[in-house]
């Protein structure tokens, strides 16, 4: 995007969910920042216009893939409203919780939970031999963004505290780089099997 439409979309004053400037969010992983499109929208709903094009998904806004993948699970499958109105309500929590914009805290999360390495098996004759391989960037915030979801979730599940609490939560902790996140502990998890793998 060149910047005289950046400049006009910041002129004319489009703020996420009528509350929140996209623009001006620092990204210190170079790796992820091609990938994380922080284009200024007020709803995160584009109706799949990207689906089925190569790396499609890097041009969709981050807060809709995150929409998107609280989506996965019995309870949000196909009710994107519903996804819609949690991450918002979360995003309300954390400006309350730290004072920071939302989605700068979202891809603080995302950068600390994007593993940088993983395992794959290779076949030497008749037997399968762990390898530790590098994560292309895209794949790594697909991880770093699926494993939000899946703790936010997992955390709301057979508890009182409501989704949009557990997904401030997990954001808040992974922006931190706490262990008790979900996404974070997995990461480094993964990391670390990769590096016994090395």
């Amino acid at each position: 995007m060149n910047t005289v439409e950046t400049e006009t979309q910041v002129q004319s004053g489009v703020l996420l969910f009528g509350k929140y400037e996209m623009t001006g969010i620092g990204i210190r992983d170079g790796g992820l920042a091609k990938y994380i499109d922080l284009t200024p929208i007020t709803v995160p709903h584009t109706g799949g216009k990207h689906a089925n094009r190569s790396f499609g998904k890097s041009k969709m806004s981050i807060v809709e893939r995150l929409v998107n993948n609280l989506m996965r699970t019995e309870v949000y499958t196909g009710k994107k409203a519903k996804s819609v109105k949690a991450v918002q309500d979360a995003f309300a929590i954390i400006a309350q919780k730290t004072k920071k914009n939302p989605i700068q805290v979202l891809v603080e999360a995302l950068e600390n939970a994007a593993p940088r390495e993983e395992i794959t098996r290779l076949q030497f004759g008749g037997i399968s031999v762990p390898k530790a391989v590098d994560v292309a960037p895209s794949r790594r915030l697909d991880i770093a963004l699926r494993n939000i979801a899946k703790g936010t979730v997992d955390a709301s599940f057979k508890n009182k505290k409501p989704v949009e609490e557990c997904l401030a939560d997990e954001l808040i902790l992974a922006s931190k780089g706490d262990m008790n996140s979900f996404s974070v502990s997995k990461k480094e998890e993964l990391e670390r099997v990769a590096a016994s793998a090395r």
